[in-house]
């Protein structure tokens, strides 16, 4: 994959972030996505690939567009495979509430796993604790060893957990430790990257969230050097079940990092819908918007924050 590859990604983020932000707080959570997924669609079938969706809005029958095995892409003999989320948060949008975004992650073929609907556990951090952590050990153990290696005491570490009923115990355990938590609402795949990112004030992402969401997480923290652990955890038997038929044969593996997103030429572009601790929300104008992305590439290591300026009169695809 070419590096100009990932600036045509972010054209595709962009434009989604763009659509959906115009129901920032007006409650309806279906639109703010329906609108992102048209809009990623339309600027994807301009970008100079042979791409097939291996995470994305669900099945086919469940899902009219970006679904999991459609197409994407104008055609040609460049083969990649396209990790999505046309909108991670909608609630966030919808409630107007903050670290909302727009994000795909690319890969040459069979790279990214193709992880089931279901949960899954997960530990992410940045670079620096890239080689401590360990799903297998207790909370307090991993907090311990990551504080460690990050020169922290516990008490400076911030950890980000998903504010949900399955995660009390967690809550718990962590401020015994005395470290920090900042609880979200929504966006655990925004919170594993932030945790890459200095000056985001996050350095770990524990408990439970979605599978297809781990993938992400792990195509970015390719990119950024970090790391995360993955296990998964099916809510019922038919979950179970579907798990094994996509190849997972023991429920109790461990995924890290590699294994969730392979090979050495990963992309990844996200934009940023609504205000966050990495990226800024759209902001609109008389005659268009500005928007806040990042892209990143695994083969250079490069990352970069875009500010972009958007004209709608000239440039309808984002209007």
């Amino acid at each position: 994959m070419d590096k100009n590859l990932a600036l045509e990604f972010v054209r595709v983020t962009e434009a989604a972030a763009l659509a959906c932000a115009r129901w920032m707080g007006r409650g309806d959570s279906n639109a703010a996505d329906g609108a992102a997924v048209e809009a990623m669609r339309k600027v994807f079938n301009s970008v100079d690939i042979d791409g097939v969706v291996v995470i994305g809005e669900g099945e086919r029958d469940e899902a009219p567009m970006l679904y999991i095995g459609e197409k994407v892409g104008k055609g040609g003999n460049l083969k990649v495979d396209i990790a999505l989320d046309p909108l991670e948060c909608t609630n966030s949008v919808a409630y107007g509430r903050s670290n909302a975004i727009s994000v795909l992650a690319a890969a040459e073929s069979g790279m990214f796993l193709h992880a089931p609907d279901t949960y899954m556990e997960k530990l992410a951090v940045g670079p620096d604790a890239a080689e401590v952590i360990d799903l297998n050990a207790s909370p307090e153990e991993n907090l311990a060893k990551i504080a460690e290696a990050k020169g922290f005491e516990i008490s400076d570490l911030t950890v980000v957990v998903l504010d949900r009923e399955r995660h009390e115990d967690l809550i718990k355990r962590v401020r015994k430790t005395g470290a920090r938590i900042r609880l979200i609402m929504d966006g655990d795949v925004s919170a594993a990257m932030a945790t890459a990112i200095p000056g985001t004030g996050i350095d770990v992402l524990m408990g439970i969230g979605g599978a297809p969401e781990g993938v992400l997480a792990a195509a970015a923290l390719r990119c950024l050097g970090g790391a995360i652990h993955g296990r998964l955890v099916p809510r019922n038997s038919g979950e179970a079940e579907r798990a094994k038929r996509m190849g997972v044969e023991d429920l109790n593996t461990v995924f890290k990092t590699e294994d969730l997103a392979k090979g050495e030429n990963i992309m990844l572009a996200a934009t940023g819908v609504t205000d966050g601790d990495m990226l800024r929300g759209v902001r609109y104008t008389g005659t268009g918007a500005f928007t806040h992305s990042i892209v990143m590439r695994s083969k250079s290591g490069t990352i970069r924050f875009i500010s972009t300026e958007h004209h709608f009169a000239k440039d309808p695809d984002y209007h």
